[in-house]
């Protein structure tokens, strides 16, 4: 009963979202029925279409499940876009600089782990701040997406900017370095799928997963228990900063081909909406990565088609977040609110 309220009140968050949308657009004038058309068109209406949300999703699930665990730890991870934005540049620089002559059968799983290994440390380290020096992850998450985007900024301006000098970007993956593809869909897209029933394996079926939700759930009984939260809490921003750098090393590897300044359109921050529409569910991240992939797919087709600013997809998307916070606020009230004619601690021994 559980697992299907909380899918219908993601059905609802999302439902809600888009009649909030369509009476944003009849407001400013435009027809919501022919600007969701040309969203549908351009995210669902053919194979360049899903290929363009197949490669818009893969991202935001991989994001999303680096938010998604470590909300469910109590971590307040705001960084996956700065974690993302780090794995992209250290995928690129060990393609183009550091070990260009690789073998083809260790390049791209080289960068692969690169990107993942430099998420890692960049998630790790708001953990330790956190467990060593009490500084609050939320601050520190955000201050470090600034210091990656930075980073980047810097590294196609200096040390791994092409080598013609021409604009500030890398110099193209060797074509060992990139992903292999189906068509336009590369490997990265079926990863991320086996890469989410692998976090809800690990998640519910392992003993780090029950440590980690303790440390979520009641931190001060998982301290009587022996667990200690700020060590989970280190382990689930490592964890999950590997998830967020894969995607930025995919990004890529199978997407752009080389590294570049505003390489995210905000995918890492987009993350926070997809884990809370999925209720913080490894799984559920799939259709709520997809839902989010849709709309990202689909907006520049709405611009185009239907003369609606993309940035309705932005209203989307903080429509869902806080629908999706609302009704899980509700949940929780009504959980905690006694029965009838019963005393508040008799309803919560039960």
């Amino acid at each position: 009963m559980k697992g299907l309220r909380q899918f219908l009140g993601a059905v609802i968050a999302v439902a809600a979202a888009v009649l909030v949308a369509g009476g944003a657009l009849a407001l400013l004038g435009h027809s919501p029925g022919e600007a969701l058309g040309a969203l549908f068109r351009g995210s669902l209406g053919g194979p360049a279409a899903w290929t363009a949300t197949a490669l818009k999703t893969a991202p935001l699930l991989l994001t999303g499940l680096a938010v998604a665990l470590s909300f469910r730890c109590g971590m307040w991870n705001i960084g996956a876009e700065g974690q993302l934005y780090v794995g992209a540049l250290a995928a690129t620089a060990l393609a183009t600089r550091v070990w260009p002559e690789a073998p083809a059968l260790a390049m791209a799983p080289a960068a692969a782990c690169a990107g993942a290994l430099a998420g890692s440390l960049f998630g790790a380290t708001a953990g330790a701040l956190r467990a060593t020096r009490g500084v609050s992850e939320v601050i520190s998450t955000i201050l470090l997406n600034f210091v990656a985007i930075q980073l980047v900024a810097l590294a196609v301006q200096g040390p791994l900017q092409e080598v013609a000098g021409s604009y500030p970007q890398s110099d193209a993956l060797p074509a060992a370095a990139r992903l292999p593809a189906l068509g336009r869909v590369h490997l990265g897209v079926p990863l991320a799928l086996a890469l989410a029933v692998w976090c809800s394996w690990l998640l519910f079926r392992t003993g780090f997963g029950f440590r980690l939700r303790a440390a979520g759930l009641a931190p001060l009984a998982a301290r009587f228990a022996g667990i200690s939260p700020e060590r989970q809490g280190v382990a689930v921003l490592a964890l999950a900063g590997s998830l967020a750098g894969l995607a930025g090393a995919f990004e890529v590897m199978g997407v752009t081909g080389r590294l570049y300044q505003g390489l995210s359109p905000g995918y890492g921050y987009t993350a926070i909406a997809v884990a809370l529409l999925a209720r913080l569910h490894p799984l559920a991240v799939i259709p709520s990565a997809l839902f989010f992939g849709i709309l990202e797919a689909g907006s520049g087709a709405m611009q185009r088609e239907a003369g609606v600013p993309s940035v309705v997809s932005e209203l989307v998307k903080g429509a869902v977040i806080l629908f999706s916070v609302g009704f899980a606020t509700v949940g929780i009230a009504a959980r905690k609110r006694p029965a009838s004619g019963r005393p508040a601690a008799a309803a919560g021994a039960v």
